[in-house]
């Protein structure tokens, strides 16, 4: 397997994992966007809410504020050694005490955590009109995107790696192809047609509809695929990318574990036969 960087800026990465399969492309996929943990607002206990949005829409939107997340000191609340009773090692208080009139925005929460707090700084929870009061107590913790879209890290998608075959005797017109494809993977010097950028290409086929015979040919490969990694802030994309790695191994060793287990099993009850007989 190789991995190969195409383009990363803010929150964005695109990559290219080569020699692997569908299969093992979307387990990437999977785990990235609902195995790996990320922080947020699980729980809220109101002390006054009086603006015009109801308690459970203000915690909604609460629980959707992205917080950045350490995840070497935090534990999952099932795995952590308070076994679920919420502890420092799992939990996190965090506050809002504000009066109108005045918007209230996601830098208004107020972590106990330096290094917990929320991604974005302006995004707006409610409105206070002059006297009204917003004043709530919550508890963060690291949860799966598997068990709700608050926790997940990001979005993940990925298509095959893309090959074109082109048949320079038999294109007439190259400028036509330049005009309709929509990623801008073709050039051309007036004569001849060339491909300026392969990995841009998603294969949507509107150089191939426009052919007049079999003068470009496209196809995905089946071992080869462009990933597009966009992080929610929460985690980077490295991170998000090596927790991955770590699910997947942990995964994998588990699975063996119970295959052996399983085989052992069989073997035992097949020497129990025996020996009855």
């Amino acid at each position: 397997m190789e991995l190969q960087l195409l383009e990363s800026k803010d929150n964005e990465t695109s990559f290219v994992i080569k020699g692997i399969n569908p299969v093992y492309a979307n387990t990437i996929r999977r785990i990235a966007t609902s195995e790996v943990p990320t922080m947020a607002i699980d729980e809220i206990n109101f002390i006054k809410n009086d603006s015009a949005l109801y308690d459970e829409i203000v915690a909604h939107r609460l629980g959707l504020v992205p917080l950045k997340t350490d995840l070497k000191s935090y534990n999952l609340k099932e795995e952590c050694t308070c076994k679920g009773a919420g502890c420092a090692k799992c939990t996190l208080k965090l506050n809002i005490n504000t009066k109108g009139p005045v918007t209230v925005y996601s830098h208004d929460i107020q972590s106990t955590d330096p290094k917990v707090k929320p991604v974005y700084d302006k995004m707006p929870i409610t409105l206070l009109i002059k006297n009204q009061k917003l004043e709530l107590e919550a508890t963060a913790i690291l949860g799966k995107g598997k068990t709700h879209a608050k926790f997940s890290p990001g979005r993940v998608f990925y298509r095959a790696y893309p090959s074109i075959s082109i048949t320079q005797s038999k294109i007439v017109n190259p400028e036509k192809y330049v005009k309709v494809c929509p990623q801008d993977v073709y050039e051309t010097d007036g004569k001849t047609l060339k491909i300026k950028d392969l990995s841009a290409c998603d294969l949507c086929n509107a150089c191939v509809e426009i052919a007049d015979d079999d003068s470009i040919k496209v196809s995905g490969s089946k071992s080869d695929f462009i990933f597009s990694m966009e992080s929610f802030g929460q985690l980077s994309n490295k991170e998000i990318l090596q927790e991955s790695a770590k699910i997947f191994d942990a995964k994998l060793n588990e699975f063996s574990k119970k295959l052996k287990d399983s085989e052992e099993s069989k073997i035992t009850k097949i020497k129990k036969r025996i020996i009855r007989k």
